[in-house]
């Protein structure tokens, strides 16, 4: 074990909070500090002796601040390589120690990003100084040890006490892998917020920044791991009950906050399996939108998430806890709804009130590559085009577009069958649109064939041939909305006029893959 002896730090904070929870050490193993600015104020505030960095350097700090630790005094003392002898002759005649520890954290730049203070304001919450010494030490982690986050002024401390005063190699190694982690992130936020001012969607070289907010207990099967990332500090879901949550239980509550989104205020429940709906409803009162949205689907609806757009009141809970669901979302819940749902051990209750999506990017990897698009964000409200000889009433119209816009949140092929702002049956992710229209028709049969009569039908794609019309129409289904642009529209506007159905075209399509 590589042992090195700490004579030396430099110490330059935003956060200075925590400064007490090393001082005390550093002063036990006699390690001599310099500092700058408000981080040199307060520990000699604090009554620990203390060089400022312009003595030190011999150098005043200029540019309002922008140049203070950035000498060759400084970095050579980090830099240099011990053992190195050409090295030691370089600081020899310059007359510069060696310093061994850095403790630097960077101005807040994302926290300020949040506040969307002005664009020049914010130019200044830009480290240079920082993340400079963090780099050097990092690299010299042979030498040098580097503490970039103030969750580690107690690892330091446990590491110079085990070692009088010193620091092991893996120790400097792992600090090292930390800081570098900790600059690659603060530059990404910088560059990708530059490149949004800018509005360049696919820039040259692309970063994505985040965050560990948790591990799982394991990925999508118990053979693979798997962690929870976020671009801010938090998730901005808080989990009020039950064991955590799995990599899965993640994706089908994502899958639901995406449908919620473009839901009213305190409208709509959806029912989530295995990152498809299999139920969604849009009503005013809670307790329709979720019946309707279970019955869609019941079967499938077991162990599933449950999204509700609004407060759990008392009576939906007892609604809701008739059956088994894997999570329960919501923006909140009553006191005694959630004292009800808490009696069911092997559920979690999830509160995402405080959600907040600030990404305008999807990302796809695999191996060495990634794909990267914008969201389908597009939310269909416009004039349709009528391509058949039967016309819609209004209903028909509001329902129509209800179930094109769910469609694009089922995995393709997709088809919904929807009655008002319910969906009755879903076909989701098949190979054949045809396939997909018999899932569809069936489970609609199955679970609420008396609302097939005035049902209306959306696909995410165009129909290739009058099959899946013809299936639809077999059923009950009374009007049918799709993209269009297939070579055979001819003949599948054709099977809707026999049929005597309406159809509608978008000029949209919404796969999901």
């Amino acid at each position: 074990m590589k042992i090195k002896k700490i004579e030396r730090a430099i110490i330059s904070v935003s956060d200075k909070s925590n400064l007490k929870l090393i001082l005390p050490t550093l002063k036990k193993f006699n390690i001599e500090i310099i500092s700058s600015g408000g981080s040199y104020k307060k520990i000699k505030d604090m009554n620990y002796n203390c060089i400022e960095v312009s003595n030190y350097t011999e150098f005043s700090e200029m540019l309002d601040g922008r140049v203070k630790t950035l000498h060759p005094k400084i970095h050579a003392g980090i830099l240099n390589i011990r053992k190195n002898k050409k090295h030691k002759k370089d600081l020899a005649k310059k007359n510069i120690p060696n310093i061994d520890l850095v403790i630097v954290d960077l101005y807040p730049f994302q926290k300020q990003l949040r506040k969307k203070i002005k664009f020049n304001k914010l130019i200044e919450y830009i480290d240079i100084g920082g993340p400079a010494l963090i780099r050097a030490a990092a690299k010299n982690f042979n030498d040098v040890t580097v503490i970039s986050n103030t969750t580690d002024y107690s690892n330091l401390t446990k590491e110079l006490r085990v070692n009088k005063g010193a620091t092991s190699i893996n120790f400097r190694k792992f600090m090292s892998a930390k800081a570098f982690s900790l600059t690659a992130y603060y530059d990404s936020v910088i560059s990708n917020w530059l490149n949004n001012q800018l509005n360049i969607k696919f820039p040259e070289k692309k970063t994505i920044h985040g965050k560990l907010i948790e591990n799982l207990r394991y990925g999508e099967n118990p053979h693979q791991q798997g962690s929870l990332y976020g671009t801010t500090d938090s998730s901005g879901l808080k989990k009020l009950h039950g064991k955590n949550l799995s990599y899965n239980n993640y994706n089908d509550i994502y899958s639901a906050l995406a449908i919620l989104s473009f839901f009213k205020k305190n409208e709509g429940a959806a029912i989530i399996k295995h990152a498809n709906p299999c139920g969604i409803s849009v009503e005013k009162n809670q307790i329709k939108s979720f019946k309707n949205a279970l019955i869609c689907d019941p079967i499938s609806a077991f162990g599933g998430v449950v999204a509700i757009n609004s407060i759990i009141s008392k009576k939906l809970s007892l609604e809701l806890s008739k059956i088994f669901f894997e999570v329960i979302i919501a923006k909140g819940f009553k006191k005694d709804a959630l004292r009800i749902l808490k009696k069911k051990k092997n559920i979690r209750l999830i509160d995402f009130s405080k959600f907040y999506p600030t990404s305008n990017e999807h990302y796809l990897f695999f191996g060495n590559s990634f794909l990267a698009q914008d969201p389908n964000n597009i939310f269909f409200n416009k004039k349709l085009r009528i391509v058949t000889r039967r016309k819609p009433s209004l209903n028909q119209l509001n329902s129509l577009k209800f179930a094109f816009n769910i469609c694009k949140f089922v995995k393709s092929n997709a088809i919904v069958l929807a009655n008002g702002k319910s969906t009755i049956g879903i076909g989701a992710g098949q190979p054949s649109r045809l396939d997909s229209c018999k899932i569809a028709s069936q489970k609609a049969l199955q679970f609420v064939p008396e609302k097939i009569t005035n049902s209306v039908a959306a696909s995410d794609a165009f129909f290739p041939f009058p099959d899946g019309i013809e299936e639809l129409a077999e059923v009950g289904v009374q009007a049918i909305i799709q993209p269009g642009g297939s070579i055979n529209d001819k003949k599948v506007i054709e099977a809707a006029n026999n049929a005597d159905l309406v159809m509608a075209f978008t000029g949209i399509r919404h796969f999901k893959h």
